[in-house]
C-alpha cells in the first residue's frame, strides 16, 4: 500500500528525497490556481468540476499514504512533511468551495437571473436556489407584508422601478492584479478603442476586470 501510494505522488518506493516531498503535484497546482482566480475575481468563475474532482480523489490517495507510513513506523519527518501536502491541499478546496459559496450568498438572485447560473455546480444550484427561497420567504413574512402596496416586491425599491434595484450585482470595473499566461500581443481595453494594453507572457498587470473577463473565462490570464 505505501508503495503504491508513494508513485501515486510522484516519488519512488525508495531512497525517497524529502525536499522533493514539497513540490505539488499537477491536480494541486491546478487547485490553487482555480483557487486564486476564484478569490480575486469579483463574480463568480465557471466551476472547476474536473479539478475539484481530481483533488479529492488526491487527498483520499495522500490521507492514504499517511496512514500507511505511520503503520509502517516511517520516521515522523517523512510522515510530517506528506501530512503538511495533505493539509495544504484541504486548506485550498475548503476555501475555493468555502469562497463560491459566499459569492452565491451574495449575488444569489443576480446569478438566478443571468448566465452565471450555468457556471455552478448542481450542488451550487441546489444551495442558491434555497437560500433564495428562505431569503424570499423570511423577508415577506418579517417586512415585505408590512410594507404599502406598490413596496412589497423582493427585489425592487417600488413598482415604479424598472431594473431589479434592490439585487445586489458584482463590481465589474473593479481593478485586479493579473499575469498573462502567454504573450497575447495588443489588446484592446474599451470599445473605443483607446485603451490598448501589450500583454506579454508572465509579465503582471493592474487592470479592470471588466476589461480581461474574456481572458479570464478562457484562461489566457491568472488572476493573483
Amino acid at each position: 500500500m505505501a508503495s503504491g501510494s508513494d508513485e501515486g505522488l510522484g516519488f519512488g518506493s525508495e531512497d525517497i528525497d524529502a525536499s522533493s516531498i514539497s513540490a505539488l503535484p499537477t491536480e494541486v497546482e491546478l487547485l490553487k490556481r482555480a483557487w486564486r482566480n476564484e478569490k480575486a475575481s469579483p463574480e463568480i468563475l465557471q466551476f472547476q468540476e474536473d479539478v475539484v474532482t481530481n483533488a479529492r480523489l488526491q487527498i483520499e490517495h495522500m490521507e492514504e499514504t499517511v496512514e500507511a507510513y505511520e503503520e509502517d513506523g516511517k520516521d515522523a519527518l517523512t510522515v510530517s512533511l506528506y501530512q503538511m501536502d495533505l493539509d495544504r491541499t484541504e486548506f485550498l478546496l475548503r476555501s475555493y468551495l468555502r469562497t463560491r459559496l459566499q459569492k452565491i450568498e451574495k449575488y444569489m438572485i443576480h446569478i438566478s437571473k443571468t448566465e452565471l447560473w450555468n457556471r455552478l455546480s448542481k450542488a451550487e444550484q441546489n444551495f442558491a436556489t434555497s437560500c433564495k427561497e428562505n431569503m424570499e420567504n423570511h423577508l415577506k413574512q418579517s417586512v415585505l407584508s408590512r410594507l404599502p402596496y406598490g413596496y412589497q416586491d423582493f427585489c425592487k425599491q417600488s413598482i415604479s422601478s424598472e431594473e431589479d434595484d434592490m439585487v445586489p450585482q458584482p463590481q465589474l470595473d473593479t481593478f485586479v492584479f493579473c499575469k498573462s499566461k502567454k504573450t497575447v500581443g495588443s489588446f484592446q481595453l474599451d470599445e473605443g478603442g483607446d485603451e490598448v494594453v501589450d500583454l506579454i507572457a508572465d509579465d503582471l498587470y493592474v487592470l479592470r476586470y471588466k476589461s480581461i473577463k474574456p481572458l479570464v473565462e478562457t484562461g489566457q490570464i491568472d488572476l493573483v
